[in-house]
């Protein structure tokens, strides 16, 4: 009877450090439909101001997720050491990527931005889509006049 109370309790002793352990982990889980409602006065920010507004979602360590909704075209950018993967939620846009940056100015570590983007390739974004933009890659999203597009994005340190 001792041997099996023991074994009791080791074994109620290891469920629980296993426990302690898998609680301490952090899941996030987004709908779309809950997604789209903290969207909303991400919009009308957007579009009573410069034509874009995004909120940090929840941040790991060096990786992060944000909402963003854009009403206007972004400026062209490139992010040195983060990867962007955008997941189109609603509305389009045109996304210009890759070739370089004209008149490339930093605006903070790691960050540049330019007056446009030389030699760039084209991708039509539309709800559903995924795109993955590697760091160090320029950028810009093309937003049809009168329409937005609402993405959420998660940013992934690739370099230090």
């Amino acid at each position: 009877m001792q041997g099996a109370t023991w074994k009791w309790m080791i074994a109620a002793g290891l469920c629980g450090l296993s426990t302690t352990a898998v609680s301490a982990q952090q899941v996030d889980h987004y709908t779309p439909g809950a997604l789209m409602e903290q969207a909303k006065p991400l919009k009308e920010k957007a579009a009573a101001g410069n034509g874009a507004a995004a909120d940090t979602l929840q941040k790991y360590g060096v990786d992060y997720t944000m909402l963003s909704v854009r009403t206007k075209d972004g400026v062209a950018e490139l992010h040195e050491k983060f990867a962007d993967i955008f997941v189109v939620m609603d509305g389009s846009a045109t996304l210009l990527s890759g070739g370089e940056l004209e008149n490339p100015a930093s605006t903070g570590p790691g960050e540049m931005h330019g007056t446009s983007i030389l030699h760039a390739a084209t991708t039509s974004l539309s709800k559903g889509d995924v795109v993955h933009i590697p760091a160090n890659t320029p950028h810009q999203m093309l937003v049809p006049r009168g329409t937005a597009i609402t993405y959420f994005v998660i940013k992934v340190k690739e370099k230090d």
